[in-house]
């Protein structure tokens, strides 16, 4: 009896999803995705599976000129797991890919004593996170993320994970509009576990692409008595930065964080810690491009242990 009430219960929760999914559109009107959820589970379990709660997801799309899209979730007391290989577990978050971007995107979430968890291999786990790969932001283009993350854990485990919490993440993405991230993180834990794992809270990461002459890239985050940890190899712990790498700027970065009791930690060979930081690797400032760092560090400990590690505090830092 016992047991067939966990299979049913289990299969509950792998079916469950509170979100909306685009595919080969083109949105020109408005478009809101309001949710709440409280006391859930969204689980996916196996190969190339996809959990989302209270998120948004854009494929091959555009969003027009006067489009709005527009993603408000509040989640409490709930956990969203992606366990195996492949899988993303999105959490508040809105995702684009290979997306045409001309009008306004908002992301607003608010979490709180929440889970989102990715374990095995190249697993994605995005708390109140925007998501970009490939795709572009346009002139006319507004993004938007502004995320409240309270008592919550944001965890990769596992081989090439990504453990994204209030941030925003691009790949091989073009920006000419204005793309903003304004995140508060009080007393949570973003941790990647592994090897090539990527811990990122509270920060704007850039993968390719360009941001040009007329693109704006903001980070603002605040956090509190939080903790953000990579331990293993080749990992990366970031909190309050702004990294880029193969990237090229010709517009105007600009990265403002105030860390408060707070742990960005790298463990193990080859791994980087980076609290309130500008990183750049491979990367081109052209002539047009400004890049400012505002960082206000209070009772906070960047460690790095190991070999081959790199700790940054209130830094810019080009190689």
């Amino acid at each position: 009896m016992k047991k067939g009430l966990l299979v049913s219960a289990l299969g509950m929760a792998i079916v469950m999803s509170a979100g909306t999914t685009w595919a080969a559109s083109k949105i020109d009107g408005k478009v809101t995705n309001d949710s709440k959820v409280e006391q859930a589970a969204n689980i996916a379990i196996g190969e190339n599976n996809k959990a989302a709660v209270g998120s948004v997801s854009i494929k091959n799309s555009q969003v027009g000129k006067t489009g709005v899209v527009t993603n408000k979730s509040t989640v409490k007391q709930a956990a969203n797991i992606a366990i195996g290989k492949g899988n993303e577990a999105n959490m508040g978050s809105i995702n684009l890919k290979n997306a045409k971007v001309d009008g306004k995107l908002t992301n607003t979430s608010d979490v709180k004593q929440a889970a989102n968890i990715a374990i095995g291999e190249n697993n994605k786990a995005n708390m109140g996170s925007v998501n970009m790969t490939g795709g572009s932001i346009g002139k006319t283009g507004v993004v938007t993320n502004k995320s409240t993350v309270e008592q919550a854990a944001n965890i990769a485990i596992g081989k090439g994970n990504t453990a994204n919490m209030g941030s925003i993440n691009m790949t091989n993405a073009k920006v000419d509009g204005k793309l903003t991230n304004t995140s508060t993180v009080k007393q949570a834990a973003n941790i990647a576990i592994g090897e090539n794992n990527k811990a990122n809270m509270g920060s704007v990461n850039m993968t390719g692409g360009s941001i040009g002459k007329t693109g704006v890239v903001t980070n603002k985050s605040t956090v509190e008595q939080a903790a953000n940890i990579a331990i293993g190899k080749g990992n990366t712990a970031n909190m309050g930065s702004i990294n880029m790498t193969h990237a090229k700027v010709d517009g105007k970065v600009t990265n403002t964080s105030t860390v408060k009791q707070a742990a960005n930690i790298a463990i193990g060979e080859n791994n980087t810690a980076n609290m309130g930081s500008v990183n750049l690797k491979n990367a081109t400032v052209g002539k047009t491009g400004v890049i400012i760092n505002k960082s206000d560090v209070k009772q906070a400990a960047n460690i790095a242990i190991g070999k081959g590690n790199e700790a940054s505090m209130g830094s810019v830092q080009v190689e």
